[in-house]
């Protein structure tokens, strides 16, 4: 069996050889850090994106199989975006400017995490109607564009040499799409109904939004949801339905829970998932798999209702999120990918060996692939990565 094999017989409970050994990529700065120890060279650690070739390059050195987040479609951000513009640039060297999302934040260059929102251009309906809406309209020029790599890089010779690598993977990942026997899993992106807006507006703004203009507040979950509806139609006619899962991408909880009342998530965006799961069932793709952070159990029965049966990275976090208790309520129909504590990549051996005994128990569950919880941090030492997929081998055969 190939990886690709191995992850898809294992989601739909079926016999396979080994458990492949999954991640979700890396910061850019723990990239830097190991480039710097030797482990990787600074070309790699510069090329790196999710899926490209360089990805497989440092997966492989670790001993990883696969990046689970290597899925691929049509735009659905904000087209064109903003144009980045710094508006002022403070004693300390912290900018303030506006990003490409409309969005006033602070940055400084030795800064990492994301940074401070501290206002948006985004203020209501007439921003709206002049400036947001018809940047979220389905256009035939958002296959193939380049801002999902590119960001708020727009000029100069590390964006030209970005556009070059984002061409050569784009042109990599269409001919794959074709191949029947590609060796790794491969997702079709679908957008996101409700995390995109919470970027664009602000999430004080948008729970505002919800009961200040709330005839405006559901032109936009249906705006962004047509987008997506479409892209995913236009993804499935462009490039054909030889795809392994759907995927959508959220983040639209934290440590506690949502940043959306549930009973409103249910209400306006829960059948918007419905519309674009269905269209996936129809060509084939049953396995649709979601990424949000925190602690995401309020939503879950929205998502599950709505056609999303694997939950994704499930991050464990403080609230010891698990796949367990989910699988007890749900049955087994909800499937995962995730749930290894990424913390453990920070400390020794034997925290990693105890996380992997940890998860025993949720592989014999079936239907659930173990992967770091997000991407590996700066405090990730090479070596205890290369000892978590060496253990991973060990324990669950390869």
């Amino acid at each position: 069996m190939n990886n690709r094999e191995r992850a898809m017989a294992i989601l739909n409970y079926q016999s396979y050889d080994r458990l492949p050994v999954v991640h979700f990529g890396f910061w850019n700065e723990t990239l830097d850090k190991w480039a710097n120890e030797g482990h990787i060279t600074h070309e790699q650690a510069h090329a790196w994106g999710d899926g490209n070739a360089a990805d497989y390059e440092i997966g492989t050195k670790l001993g990883f199989d696969f990046n689970w987040y290597r899925v691929f479609g049509v735009y659905t951000n904000l087209l064109p975006p903003f144009e980045r513009k710094v508006l002022e640039v403070m004693e300390d060297g912290t900018r303030k400017e506006v990003n490409s999302d409309g969005v006033v934040i602070l940055q400084k260059d030795d800064a990492t995490g994301i940074p401070t929102e501290i206002d948006h251009l985004f203020k209501g309906r007439k921003e709206w109607d002049e400036l947001f809406k018809p940047r979220m309209l389905p256009d035939e020029k958002r296959i193939f564009r380049l801002e999902p790599v590119i960001g708020d890089l727009q000029t100069g010779d590390q964006a030209d040499a970005m556009r070059r690598r984002f061409r050569r993977h784009i042109q990599e990942i269409v001919e794959e799409v074709q191949r029947p026997d590609r060796d790794r899993p491969l997702g079709l992106m679908c957008g996101s109904l409700y995390g995109r807006i919470r970027d664009i507006v602000g999430m004080i703004n948008l729970s505002y939004l919800s009961a200040d203009d709330p005839a405006l507040y559901d032109e936009m979950i249906v705006t962004f949801a047509d987008l997506c509806f479409w892209a995913t139609e236009k993804a499935l006619a462009t490039y054909g339905d030889n795809w392994d899962f759907g995927h959508f991408w959220e983040d639209i909880c934290f440590r506690s829970g949502p940043l959306v009342s549930p009973r409103v998530f249910k209400q306006k965006v829960g059948p918007h998932y419905r519309r674009i799961t269905d269209l996936l069932n129809k060509h084939g793709i049953h396995i649709v798999s979601l990424d949000c952070d925190g602690k995401i159990d309020a939503l879950i029965p929205t998502w599950f209702e709505n056609g999303v049966n694997t939950m994704f990275p499930i991050e464990v976090g403080i609230w010891h999120a698990s796949i367990a208790p989910w699988r007890e309520k749900y049955g087994r129909e909800l499937r995962g990918v995730g749930g290894t504590d990424k913390k453990v990549f920070a400390y020794d051996y034997a925290a990693i060996d105890a996380e992997v005994e940890r998860l025993k128990a949720l592989v014999d569950l079936g239907g659930y692939i173990p992967c770091p919880d997000h991407r590996l941090a700066p405090d990730a030492k090479w070596e205890n990565v290369q000892h978590y997929c060496e253990t991973m081998r060990q324990t669950f055969g390869g």
